[in-house]
C-alpha cells in the first residue's frame, strides 16, 4: 500500500516529464553535441571537428550581418510593439458608437497568414506595385523606391509588417490588463486635476507594468527570431547578397539541402539562444528594480 502510494504520483508525472526528456531536454542536449561534429541533414558520416565550426562562425561575416539586422529588428520593434499597441488598447476600451469595427479592424491582420500578408506587401512593395506606381502618378518620385532592393528598405519593410501584423494581438494582452486597473482611480486622479496623459502616465501605466514586461519579452524573443517575413518578401534569397538573412534563415540554409551542414546550424542556433537570452536578463533586470 505505501509502495504504491510512492509510485501513484510519478505515474500522473511521467507522461508530462517523457515529453519534455524527449522534444526540449534532448534536443538542446543534441544541438550542443552537433556543434562538434559535421554532420549532414541526410546522415552520412559524422566526424568530430572540435570547435572547428565556432572558428569558422566568428569568422563568418554573414552571421554578423544576420546577427546586426536581428538586433535591428529587435531595436525597432521592442518600442514600437510595446507602447504602440497599449495606446490603442486605451482608445478602442472607450465606449463609443462603432468602436467594435476599430477593435476587429487591428485585430484582423493577426488571424491573416504571415505567408499570405507576405506576399501582399510584396506585390504592394515591388518596383511596379501600387505604392511605387502612385508616388509616381503624383510625382512624389521620378523612379521606383527600391523597397525590396536595397538592403535597409528591405529590412525596415520586414520591420513594419512585424509591426502590423502583431499590433492587434498585443492590443489584446492589452485590453484584459486593462479591466484590471480600477476605474476609481481614474475617477480620483481627475477630481485631483489630472490630465488624460497624467492618468495614463500615473495610473494606466503602473496597472499594466508587469503586462507590459511579458509583451516586451515576447516581441524581444519573436524579433530575434524574425524568420517569415524576411523570406517572403527576400524570396528566401536573404535580400541583395545575402545581406538581410536574420539568424534562422542561416540555420535553415545550412540545415537542409545535400550539401547542409547540421554542425554548423547548430553552432549558430547555439549563437542564436546566447543572443536570446541578453534582453531577457536586461528586462528581468529592470523589472527586479521597479519592484524594489
Amino acid at each position: 500500500m505505501r509502495a504504491t502510494k510512492r509510485i501513484t504520483p510519478w505515474l500522473f508525472v511521467a507522461p508530462a516529464l517523457a515529453w519534455v526528456l524527449l522534444f526540449q531536454v534532448w534536443p538542446a542536449i543534441n544541438t550542443v553535441r552537433l556543434t562538434f561534429t559535421n554532420t549532414s541533414p541526410l546522415g552520412g558520416t559524422s566526424k568530430w571537428v572540435g570547435t572547428r565550426n565556432l572558428e569558422r562562425m566568428l569568422a563568418d561575416t554573414q552571421v554578423w550581418e544576420a546577427l546586426l539586422n536581428s538586433v535591428v529588428y529587435l531595436l525597432v520593434c521592442l518600442p514600437l510593439l510595446t507602447i504602440v499597441p497599449l495606446l490603442i488598447a486605451v482608445l478602442v476600451e472607450q465606449r463609443l458608437p462603432g468602436i467594435g469595427f476599430f477593435r476587429t479592424a487591428f485585430y484582423t491582420p493577426v488571424i491573416a497568414s504571415a505567408v499570405v500578408v507576405g506576399l501582399i506587401w510584396t506585390w504592394l512593395l515591388d518596383d511596379r506595385g501600387i505604392i511605387n506606381r502612385l508616388a509616381a502618378a503624383t510625382g512624389l518620385i521620378d523612379g521606383p523606391i527600391p523597397f525590396l532592393t536595397d538592403r535597409w528598405l528591405l529590412l525596415f519593410s520586414a520591420i513594419s509588417l512585424t509591426v502590423w501584423k502583431g499590433l492587434g494581438f498585443y492590443m489584446i494582452i492589452y485590453l484584459a490588463a486593462l479591466g484590471n486597473v480600477g476605474r476609481d482611480l481614474h475617477e480620483a486622479a481627475a477630481i485631483d486635476g489630472a490630465g488624460t496623459a497624467r492618468r495614463f502616465w500615473s495610473v494606466t501605466v503602473p496597472g499594466v507594468r508587469g503586462t507590459m514586461m511579458i509583451v516586451a519579452i515576447l516581441v524581444s524573443v519573436s524579433a530575434l527570431r524574425v524568420f517569415t517575413e524576411l523570406f517572403v518578401l527576400t524570396s528566401g534569397t536573404g535580400g541583395p547578397g545575402g545581406q538581410d538573412n536574420s539568424l534562422v534563415m542561416l540555420i535553415q540554409q545550412y540545415a537542409r539541402g545535400f550539401t547542409g551542414n547540421l554542425g554548423y546550424a547548430a553552432t549558430i542556433s547555439l549563437l542564436l539562444f546566447v543572443v536570446t537570452l541578453v534582453p531577457l536578463l536586461v528586462l528581468a533586470r529592470v523589472n527586479n528594480k521597479a519592484d524594489r
